[in-house]
């Protein structure tokens, strides 16, 4: 196994703009400047999503742990904006604490209502299956801010021009990565259209995923894509 649920430290940015908090089940970096995480991390299980039957909790609020304040459920009130999870409650199910924090203001961000609820449900339901069929995989998800120039609430949260989504398997001895990138709009068709390569999510966010990892599986990994391994 390239990491294991003890190391997920190991596979986010060495660098980053904002603040570093680490939750039970998931860790992200906490942005001042767009009031929202620049990316989240976790190691999803099979066993996670198999035996996981925590009730959704719904409790949106304020995180705590931001020691600049993050926002507050209100600044998406009458935004037209759904506050759209990064990490998934529906990955949390296994756990009640980890359940409750993904409620956190801090792994929300303003997405329309149409891609929450549509094709970015579809790539989310996909990981969890990914995660049933290897095991083991490791899920890195963001906003993405390139031409953001749309605020909302008080606190002035940035609306994401898209998100990315990076999937790792992790499971020894079937390593292989895949990428999503696809713009915060409504949109069907084919999840994998949108489909590219872990670099190509790096070039474009400025992240080093991965940067403890040299090992020739990870650059592999970050710079091709099969698709047909993950069909």
């Amino acid at each position: 196994m390239i990491l294991s649920v003890d190391d997920i430290g190991d596979g986010i940015p060495a660098v980053t703009t904002g603040q570093i908090l680490q939750k039970s089940g998931f860790w992200l970096a906490y942005n001042e400047e767009f009031e929202q995480a620049d990316w989240t991390a976790y190691i999803l299980t099979r066993s996670m999503v198999m035996t996981g039957d925590e009730p959704r909790s719904d409790n949106f609020r304020a995180d705590t742990g931001v020691v600049t304040g993050s926002a507050i459920p209100d600044d998406y009130r009458g935004s037209g904006y759904d506050r759209g999870h990064l990490v998934p409650a529906a990955d949390m199910k296994w756990s009640p604490t980890a359940m409750r924090e993904s409620f956190l203001m801090s792994n929300m961000s303003p997405q329309k209502p149409g891609f929450n609820r549509g094709i970015w449900r579809r790539l989310e339901e996909k990981v969890r299956d990914w995660a049933v069929q290897n095991d083991s995989i490791f899920v890195i998800t963001g906003p993405g801010m390139s031409g953001t120039n749309e605020f909302i609430g008080e606190n002035r949260v940035a609306v994401p021009a898209y998100y990315f989504k990076i999937i790792v398997d992790i499971s020894y001895p079937t390593y292989k990565g895949i990428a999503f990138l696809m713009e915060n709009n409504s949109a069907t068709g084919d999840l994998f259209n949108y489909a590219v390569t872990i670099d190509s999510i790096e070039n474009l966010t400025g992240f080093n995923f991965f940067p403890t990892q040299q090992e020739r599986y990870i650059e592999y990994i970050e710079s091709n894509i099969n698709i047909h391994l993950w069909e």
